[in-house]
């Protein structure tokens, strides 16, 4: 049986990590490595210290789940890829402990759930952008360039005016004027 090595991490650096330190003791913990980052931050230099010194027969040891992993996704890759190690983990506010095929069971349903929410999502926002598309709605940025500047912008060329005078009184770039008044290119320009 390898060592249980506990991972903490307060969200701010004014925040405390006491509380977590004494459960992660209290555990049996051998060796303790902390975080004073937020999760979102892709770099925990502490996290990664820990999952370089852990080996097969090691288990991973967190006071929660969120403590470990950045979001969801992110949580099921870690864990997942522990496993590849033979590497448990536990996570003692949630009763999980992939070390037990009950534990196991529990994870992979969170998982499970995981991809269903990100699927149903998905699915959501398919048919959001279908229904909006019936009525006559197009996604993306509304254009900055409209036809009644493109009307302008015409008539200003056909004046006389250059380019670059056009696309400063119009606040656009001269490659938009070119791309609207030429559709063939610049050359299609006088």
């Amino acid at each position: 049986m390898g060592d249980f090595l506990g991972y903490a991490r307060v969200s701010t650096v004014d925040q405390n990590l006491d509380m977590q330190l004494d459960a992660l003791n209290q555990a049996g913990c051998s060796r303790i490595f902390s975080d004073k980052v937020t999760g979102t931050q892709a770099e925990r230099p502490e996290l990664t210290k820990m999952l370089e010194y852990a080996r097969a027969g090691d288990t991973i040891v967190v006071w929660k789940l969120d403590r470990f992993g950045r979001n969801l996704k992110d949580l099921l890759d870690q864990v997942n890829g522990l496993d590849d190690r033979g590497i448990g983990f536990k996570s003692l506010n949630d009763n999980i402990d992939t070390t037990s095929p009950g534990g196991r069971l529990v994870f992979h349903v969170f998982g499970a759930m995981a991809q269903y929410e990100r699927d149903m999502l998905s699915d959501r926002t398919r048919a959001g952008l279908e229904a909006a598309r019936a009525r006559g709605r197009v996604g993306g940025r509304k254009r900055s360039f409209t036809d009644e500047k493109v009307a302008v912008a015409r008539d200003l060329y056909d004046k006389g005016t250059t380019v670059a005078s056009i696309s400063k009184t119009l606040g656009v770039s001269r490659g938009t004027i070119y791309r609207y008044l030429f559709p063939g290119g610049k050359n299609a320009a006088k």
